[in-house]
């Protein structure tokens, strides 16, 4: 099995990473996965461009503590998580999350509970560039309330 969580600047394939996640694994009955994209627009503004950035090492630990607590919750049988980082333009592919389970329901719930994770928690900064300028861009409350009614308070103040 490859690594679960891969921090890149290069784009990623969602069929050849479902494939490896579920390669001779016959227990599989489920594939849930999400991918998020950069879009041309933010809070009402245009957005021209997103840089990422992520502190290398703390970033995939973090992320992995997270995978783990996933298989504590949800019987998976595999996870990987992709993030895309440096400048990315609108339409650019940015994350993947993708989970196998024996059932569906498993493998929604701890796609979404990854995924709330990511948005919230995950150790990574974005700057938008928009027609007025740059702008760093934080967590909403709303992720935060997402990541809430999975039990975990976030910390962002």
């Amino acid at each position: 099995m490859g690594a679960r969580v891969s921090i890149q600047t290069g784009d990623f394939d969602l069929s050849a990473e479902v494939a490896q996640l579920r390669l001779n694994d016959a227990r599989v009955g489920a594939v849930c996965s999400f991918i998020g994209t950069v879009r041309d627009r933010n809070d009402g503004q245009g957005v021209q461009s997103m840089e990422l950035e992520h502190y290398p090492g703390m970033t995939e630990k973090s992320i992995e503590a997270m995978i783990d607590e996933a298989f504590k919750r949800f019987d998976l049988h595999g996870a990987r998580v992709i993030h895309r980082v440096g400048l990315l333009q609108p339409l650019d592919q940015i994350v993947l999350v993708a989970v196998t389970s024996a059932h569906r329901g498993q493998s929604f719930q701890a796609c979404e509970f990854l995924m709330d994770y990511l948005k919230t928690q995950a150790p990574f900064w974005k700057k938008e560039q928009t027609p007025e300028g740059a702008r760093w861009v934080d967590a909403r409350v709303s992720d935060d309330a997402a990541l809430a009614r999975w039990g975990i308070e976030a910390r962002n103040g």
